[in-house]
């Protein structure tokens, strides 16, 4: 709902700020195949829409850049998140999956989803972009993990913040829709508290960022997200698949892949309960779960081996439905991959818990790393996994 009292426009400081040598490259300019026009010349300052002003930014990727804005018109004149798509990209399928999201059943799940809230479209010097304007979000937990001792996050954030985004992914799920790139890069921390964003906003008033002042643009730097406290957001449904049937094709980031994904099956939306066992793993031990490279490159019979020495030899009922399973086993099942089956356990590599943590983070974990899909438990099951409700049940117990 717009404001009756639109707030008037900052005027941002134009001096102040470092100029960086111009024959550095930095932010997106580092980004292979990076082209200069294909991304809209923002300026800290300026107003989109005559309603979002731009007051910092945020970051960038090979899709498009992302700013901090105010929103000049909003009753509460707050904070949102506005990402300026690259020319001739317009993220139609991102827009399509938030718009049949949002028109679902209340849910509380839904909250928990990072979903379209406005979009328009601008004119540049060489073409046409997509703006889409979001929540605004903390880091993500890829970010935090990286300010952790170890690399490693709490076991209560662990179980708190997991059983969370299962709710939001019961929400998508019951409503047809899979995620398909669940990791930590796409969990974000919420923002209970606006005052640290209007503290970046002060912050680009009293000290302005160093940018490259080009002929045709400045390349900001992004300013760094503080730490959050708010409920834990899954984002980035530009992967998303919707309808209630099986889907093809390769999905998820490399080594977060379903086996029924690296075996070229149809695959359901139990490929995201995959996801969630192998990021809890890098959430808790502070490293990868499968390393899954053959000189340095992703392999994919080295992520099977891997995958048979977790969870042991796969079902033959299961192998018959791929078309690439005779490549690493034979007519008995048996594995006969070039590459060795490593000698590994879950018991044995796993360094964080000791006594009941470990058994029920293992027996978690356990529920998730199955060949057969249909064996996963739902999102909504696993929501209330005793590894999840731990913290509950010791809070019961001493009552």
């Amino acid at each position: 709902m717009s404001s009756l009292h639109p707030l008037p426009s900052r005027r941002f400081p134009t001096s102040g700020f470092v100029k960086l040598d111009l024959s550095q490259k930095i932010e997106e300019e580092k980004l292979p195949g990076y082209v200069a026009e294909d991304y809209f010349p923002v300026y800290i300052g300026e107003v989109f829409a005559s309603r979002y002003q731009v007051v910092s930014k945020l970051g960038y990727g090979m899709s498009s850049t992302a700013w901090l804005c105010r929103d000049l018109r909003s009753l509460d004149h707050g904070f949102r998140t506005l990402k300026i798509c690259v020319r001739g990209k317009p993220p139609a399928h991102e827009m399509a999956i938030s718009d049949h999201l949002k028109a679902s059943d209340d849910h509380s799940g839904k909250k928990l989803v990072r979903l379209v809230l406005d979009s328009f479209e601008v004119i540049g010097p060489h073409g046409k972009h997509t703006c889409l304007v979001y929540q605004p979000l903390g880091m993500s937990f890829t970010e935090f993990q990286d300010l952790c001792p170890d690399e490693k996050l709490p076991k209560d954030l662990i179980q708190r913040s997991l059983q969370l985004i299962l709710i939001s992914l019961a929400f998508m799920h019951n409503n047809n829709v899979v995620h398909t790139d669940i990791s930590s890069n796409n969990i974000l921390q919420g923002v209970d508290d606006s005052s640290i964003l209007s503290q970046i906003e002060e912050d680009e008033m009293k000290r302005p960022i160093a940018r490259k002042v080009l002929a045709d643009r400045h390349i900001y730097y992004s300013r760094p997200m503080p730490v959050s406290t708010g409920l834990p957001v899954l984002s980035d449904l530009g992967e998303a698949r919707a309808g209630n049937h099986k889907h093809r094709g390769d999905i998820m980031p490399g080594i977060y892949r379903a086996p029924e994904v690296v075996l070229n099956m149809d695959w359901d939306c139990k490929v995201d309960i995959w996801s969630i066992g192998v990021m809890a793993w890098d959430l808790a031990q502070g490293h990868h779960l499968f390393f899954a490279k053959k000189d340095r490159v992703l392999d994919d019979e080295q992520h099977l081996a891997e995958m048979v020495s977790l969870m042991g030899p796969p079902p033959p009922e299961y192998l018959a439905k791929s078309d690439k399973a005779a490549q690493y086993w034979d007519d008995q099942g048996n594995w006969n991959g070039s590459i060795p089956v490593p000698t590994q356990s879950l018991e044995k590599r796993e360094q964080q818990f000791l006594g009941e943590d470990k058994e029920l983070f293992l027996n978690f974990l356990r529920r998730i790393l199955r060949w057969l899909p249909e064996e996963r438990p739902t999102a909504e099951e696993l929501a209330y996994d005793d590894f999840l409700m731990q913290p509950v049940l010791q809070a019961r117990a001493s009552t």
